[in-house]
């Protein structure tokens, strides 16, 4: 009997050790999605949809890298819309999708490798306005520019603001240097970017609304073994100032 159970034992963590092995099995791959959410990830053409090749940004630069020290295949591909992306990562064994906000309302969903880089939602006026505020509810006074559908415009309406909204966030870049809003409504990073692309610069940050970071989320289903090759080779590349740099290089 103690030899049935010993052999049963020794099979048990063969099995074991078997699905270890092949979590991390040299052909593993995991398919990544991402959106247009300039400068972390961008189709180089402008379109809804690009293959790896045509994809560019911080988040993409950093997760390729990320991807290749960890020695994880992945097929990347950027799509539209963002809904749509999303819950593919959160339904489909294998997916991942970035760059994401993890919040505690996610936590759960998705296993997280990051974060990538911050994700700060603020308030942006022209360098010579007087603007002065110390919390948001204050900004109800002004004309506030936000982008519709995008998670800044829905917690404005959340805290009762009334922005107006523009179909493409670059709109409000003109509507703030005409005059026609006096704040915009944006993420920090992406905001100044854009606003560089169409020859803006010197924007003063009237008030930081939210601080957070940006995420790659991995479909539940995904190994252990890989979630942690991947943040400990990011946590390298962090280490070795790699990320900072990549960052640095889209200011």
């Amino acid at each position: 009997m103690f030899k049935h159970l010993l052999l049963g034992l020794v099979g048990s963590f063969l099995l074991l050790a078997s699905n270890a092995f092949a979590a991390i099995d040299e052909n593993y791959s995991v398919v990544l999605l991402t959106e247009n959410y300039p400068p972390y990830n961008m189709a180089i053409n402008g379109k809804n949809f690009a293959p790896d090749e045509n994809i560019d940004g911080i988040a993409a630069d950093i997760v390729r890298e990320m991807f290749k020290r960890a020695g994880v295949k992945y097929v990347l591909s950027l799509r539209f819309p963002w809904d749509r992306i999303y819950n593919l990562a959160l339904e489909k064994p294998g997916y991942g999708v970035f760059s994401t906000t993890r919040t505690p309302a996610r936590e759960a969903l998705f296993k997280w490798v990051g974060p990538i880089g911050p994700n700060n939602w603020v308030l942006l006026a022209k360098g010579d306005s007087k603007i002065s505020l110390s919390k948001l509810e204050e900004a109800k006074k002004f004309k506030v520019g936000a982008y519709k559908g995008d998670a800044i415009a829905e917690y404005l309406v959340e805290q009762t603001l009334e922005p107006l909204l523009s179909l493409r966030d670059q709109e409000n870049i003109k509507k703030l240097q005409d005059g026609n809003i006096d704040l915009w409504a944006t993420g920090d990073t992406s905001g100044r970017y854009l606003a560089k692309l169409e020859g803006v610069s010197g924007l003063k940050t009237i008030l930081r609304i939210h601080s957070g970071e940006l995420f790659l989320a991995l479909n539940r289903e995904i190994p252990d073994e890989v979630v942690q090759k991947l943040q400990a080779a990011l946590d390298k590349m962090r280490a070795e100032g790699y990320v900072d740099d990549i960052l640095n290089s889209y200011q």
